[in-house]
C-alpha cells in the first residue's frame, strides 16, 4: 500500500482498540511504527487525531497512510476453533435470545476481546452462539475482564447498527451494582469528574484530570450498608469512559471491594468470608428498540458477590431504581 486509503470500521469490530484493529488488518506493522504514525497525525479516525487505545464504532473511517511492505502481509481473520466445552460454557451464559439480540451474563475473569497473553475471550467463542444463524453474533459494547454482568450481542448487521447507535448516543440505561470499602457521604449523588488515561510504572491507568480529561458523569445510590465499613451501591453511568466506575468510586473515598488497581490495600477485604475478587456487576440494561417495547435485561450476581450479599443479609429485592430517566 503506497497511497493513503480509508477503511470503514465494520459492525464486528465494535469497541475494538485502534492498535488491535491495525494488528488485524496489517499484522506486519510494528507497534512502534504505529505509535509514530499516531503521534504525527498520519493515522486518523473520522478526521481526528487519536491514540492507540481509541475504541472504534461501526461506520467510522480510519485513515491509513502509505505503509509499504507492512501492508503486504494478508489480514488476520482466522479465529481459533471453539472447543465443545467452550461452546457449552458460552451457551450456559445466555440470559436472553431473540431474532435480533443475544444477551449473556459474562462471568468475572473472562475478557470480552483478545490481547497480549489473552487467548480465551468472548469474541473468540461467538461462533458457539450462532444457534443456527448464518451470521456470527457481533459485539456492540464491552465490559472489563473482571466485571461481570449483562453483555449484549447483535445477531444481524441491522441490529448491530441500532444497538451501536443506542450505546453511542447513551440511550442505553445501564445500572451496575458494587460493594465499596466504606460508605460515601452523601449516600446519594452525582459524580462529575473528567478522566484521562495516564502512564504509570505499573502500566496504563485512568485518573481524574480536570484540565485535559474527558467528561465522565456517574449517578450513585447507597442501597444498603454493613455499618460504616462496606456499602452496596447502585451506579448509573451517564458516560462510558474506561474504568469510569472504579475511578469515580475511589474519588468518593470508597474504592470498590477487590479493586487493588485503584483502591490499593484499602480495597482488599480482610474479613472472614469476603472474596478478594472485584465486586462490580453490570446488573441491568434497558435498550430502546425501533418499533418495539424497550428490551429489559437483568443478570444474576456472580457467585462471589452472591456470597457477600448472603453474608450481610442483603436482599436483591431491596434495590429500587430511583434514578432519573434523564439527567
Amino acid at each position: 500500500m503506497n497511497r493513503v486509503s480509508s477503511i470503514m470500521v465494520m459492525p464486528e469490530e465494535t469497541h475494538l482498540r485502534l492498535d488491535r484493529w491495525f494488528k488485524r488488518h496489517f499484522p506486519a506493522l510494528s507497534h512502534g511504527r504505529l505509535e509514530k504514525l499516531l503521534r504525527t497525525g498520519q493515522v486518523r479516525v473520522d478526521g481526528r487525531r487519536v491514540r492507540a487505545g481509541e475504541r472504534l464504532v461501526p461506520g467510522q473511517s480510519v485513515r491509513v497512510p502509505p505503509l509499504g511492505e507492512a501492508a503486504d502481509q494478508p489480514p488476520q481473520h482466522e479465529r481459533p476453533k471453539v472447543t465443545a466445552q467452550d461452546a457449552e460454557d458460552m451457551r450456559a451464559l445466555v440470559i436472553h435470545r431473540d431474532d435480533e439480540v443475544i444477551a449473556i451474563n459474562k462471568p468475572p475473569g473472562l475478557a470480552v476481546q483478545g490481547g497480549t497473553g489473552t487467548d480465551r475471550h468472548v469474541d473468540g467463542m461467538l461462533d458457539a452462539l450462532r444457534f443456527g444463524s448464518k451470521e456470527r453474533p457481533r459485539l456492540v459494547h464491552r465490559l472489563d475482564r473482571d466485571t461481570s454482568g449483562v453483555l449484549v450481542l447483535a445477531r444481524t448487521a441491522v441490529a448491530a447498527a441500532w444497538l451501536g447507535e443506542a450505546f453511542r448516543q447513551r440511550d442505553a440505561r445501564k445500572i451496575y451494582w458494587a460493594v465499596t470499602a466504606g460508605v460515601p457521604k452523601p449516600r446519594r449523588g452525582k459524580i462529575d469528574l473528567a478522566l484521562d488515561k495516564q502512564a504509570s510504572p505499573r502500566g496504563e491507568r485512568v485518573a481524574v484530570d480536570a484540565d485535559g480529561g474527558r467528561r465522565a458523569v456517574t449517578l450513585y445510590d447507597v442501597v444498603d450498608a454493613a455499618g460504616q465499613k462496606l456499602a452496596w451501591i447502585a451506579f448509573m453511568p451517564l458516560t462510558g469512559r474506561t474504568h469510569q466506575l472504579r475511578v469515580h468510586a475511589q474519588a468518593l473515598g470508597t474504592p470498590i471491594l477487590g479493586d487493588g488497581k485503584y483502591g490499593g490495600a484499602d480495597a482488599i477485604p480482610g474479613g472472614a468470608g469476603l472474596s478478594k475478587k472485584l465486586h462490580l456487576h453490570a446488573r441491568s440494561l434497558v435498550l430502546p428498540r425501533p418499533g418495539k417495547q424497550p428490551l429489559r435485561l437483568e443478570a444474576p450476581l456472580p457467585r462471589h458477590m452472591a456470597a457477600t450479599w448472603q453474608l450481610f443479609g442483603w436482599s436483591e429485592a431491596g434495590f429500587v431504581d430511583e434514578f432519573p430517566d434523564d439527567d
